[in-house]
């Protein structure tokens, strides 16, 4: 905490620089972006982003890092498919509709360049990001198809690795279009094409 500043004062300060470095880094990528373009943008002195930061690299692991706090909605989702064999078909489509909407918000494929970008650089940082966000809906989600193998519903041998085709299926054309062009290429029926086909593999192959 800085000195002689209430508690609330502080807080807010951190988070206004936290959103002000998200929004920099996101614009200008790890590289092109300096304090002084952060601290402009919190309307903090550049001191001040220094008092709560160490350096650049410890602020951008941390707003890399917060953002997987937002993973746990996706987390209850995945694990909330009711083993009913009537309308599984209708169930897994509507996750997987959900799915592609939050994984292809332009926001969560930007921080993904920009991670991606500087892989190199931070590779543990990467690793971190990858291992306590998306691994983590894989892992619910190979339980969730588990639950439902067990159930008589599925057919599964590796539920990870179906997990992995489940997601691929759906993430693979518009996720690699949006790294390649650098925004992102889809409309909403493309991505509901895209979940409806995709169900229908996965289900061929796993029902």
């Amino acid at each position: 905490m800085e000195a002689n500043e209430p508690g609330g004062r502080s807080a807010r300060k951190h988070q206004a620089i936290m959103e002000a470095a998200t929004a920099v880094f996101m614009a200008k990528g790890y590289a092109g972006t300096s304090m002084d373009d952060i601290a402009k943008l919190a309307a903090v002195s550049k001191q001040t982003v220094y008092k709560h930061f160490a350096d650049k690299g410890k602020l951008f692991a941390e707003i890399v890092l917060a953002t997987t706090d937002r993973i746990e909605a996706m987390i209850d989702l995945v694990a909330d498919i009711p083993a009913d064999a009537n309308s599984l078909e209708e169930n897994l489509l509507r996750l997987a509709r959900q799915f592609l909407t939050t994984l292809t918000q332009p926001q969560v494929l930007q921080l993904r360049r920009l991670i991606i970008a500087n892989a190199d650089t931070f590779p543990d940082l990467g690793a971190a990001w990858y291992e306590q966000g998306f691994e983590r809906v894989l892992a619910t989600l190979a339980d969730t198809f588990q639950r439902l193998a067990d159930q008589g519903l599925l057919r599964i041998d590796d539920p990870l690795l179906a997990a992995n085709h489940f997601s691929g299926l759906l993430l693979w054309i518009p996720v690699n279009k949006a790294m390649f062009h650098g925004s992102p290429q889809h409309t909403q029926p493309q991505l509901d094409h895209y979940a409806d086909a995709g169900v229908r593999t996965f289900l061929a192959a796993y029902r």
